[in-house]
């Protein structure tokens, strides 16, 4: 199977230039690697100026864009739009805006403190909320003909999570301004989508929520209907279809790249996979025995 080869033709995003949120490490890295393999410009952006840089200087060696690494903290407006004025001067222009800056606790709700809930929030709808914002505010004031805003949500924002509870509150909030900024700034010519990824791993993610052996005892593999998690390239393919030009008439669409977890959680009856072939045919021959009678 190609799931893990290229999507796109060779320099498909040529003469784009983007800015990601959290694109020094992780899947905003892995996003951020194929948009500059297919031509365009990318400016990452997260508190770690250090590790942005060493991210940089890594991604240059395959990449056919000009990477820039600008340290920036999205939970503080005034930053975001200095952050967005060093790319403008750098670069000309930005086309596109991937959301993707994130920070999660797996906990009993009742063991956070109210500043470990806001930390989440903060980060990720405050966050979501300023750069959105100052890019919005800029595209729609030069009257630049068109922009696109790409959110990393989850399929916890519509469903809800336990244990998760700032987190899918946050992201529940990205997914309702996706959707109300589609329709509204459609106008503008600025079109927002969101991916929901299921389990990608990442070293720095994984380990914080699932420390020790704890990935081991919580194989998300196994409760998957494709048995397997997902591949980086599998989602930049698709991060790079919905910044691209290829993607101008989706608008507002949230798609999900989970193999299916979500909605084999979702339904009422499908834990029943785990019972055996002896006693499916056990209990198909109590059924028809009742129905003799």
């Amino acid at each position: 199977m190609n799931y893990t080869k290229p999507m796109l033709r060779d320099n498909a995003l040529q003469g784009k230039t983007y800015i990601v949120t959290g694109g020094g490490s992780g899947l905003g890295k892995a996003m951020t690697k194929y948009f500059l393999e297919l031509g365009a410009n990318v400016v990452i952006t997260s508190r770690n100026l250090e590790k942005l840089q060493n991210t940089a200087q890594e991604l240059r060696i395959t990449a056919q864009g000009e990477v820039l690494a600008l340290a920036c903290d999205v939970r503080y407006y005034e930053q975001v739009v200095t952050m967005r004025d060093a790319a403008i001067a750098h670069f000309g222009q930005i086309d596109g805006l991937l959301n993707n800056a994130a920070g999660n606790f797996i906990s009993p709700t009742e063991r956070l403190s109210a500043n470990a809930f806001d930390t989440i929030i903060d980060i990720v709808l405050k966050g979501t909320k300023n750069c959105t914002l100052a890019l919005g505010k800029h595209w729609i004031d030069k009257k630049q003909d068109a922009a696109t805003v790409l959110n990393i949500v989850t399929t916890y924002a519509w469903t809800g999570s336990s244990y998760v509870v700032p987190s899918a509150t946050a992201k529940a909030g990205v997914l309702a301004m996706t959707r109300s900024l589609a329709v509204e700034w459609a106008k503008y010519g600025i079109r927002f989508n969101a991916i929901a990824p299921g389990p990608f791993p990442t070293k720095g993610a994984w380990d914080r929520l699932l420390p020790g052996d704890l990935k081991d005892k919580f194989d998300l593999a196994k409760r998957n209907p494709l048995k397997r998690v997902g591949v980086h390239q599998e989602l930049a393919n698709l991060a790079a279809y919905l910044m691209s030009d290829f993607s101008a008439y989706v608008n507002g669409e949230v798609i999900t790249i989970d193999g299916g977890e979500w909605l084999k959680g979702a339904g009422q009856f499908n834990l029943l996979e785990a019972i055996p072939e002896d006693m499916w045919d056990a209990l198909e021959a109590m059924i028809k025995s009742k129905k003799r009678k």
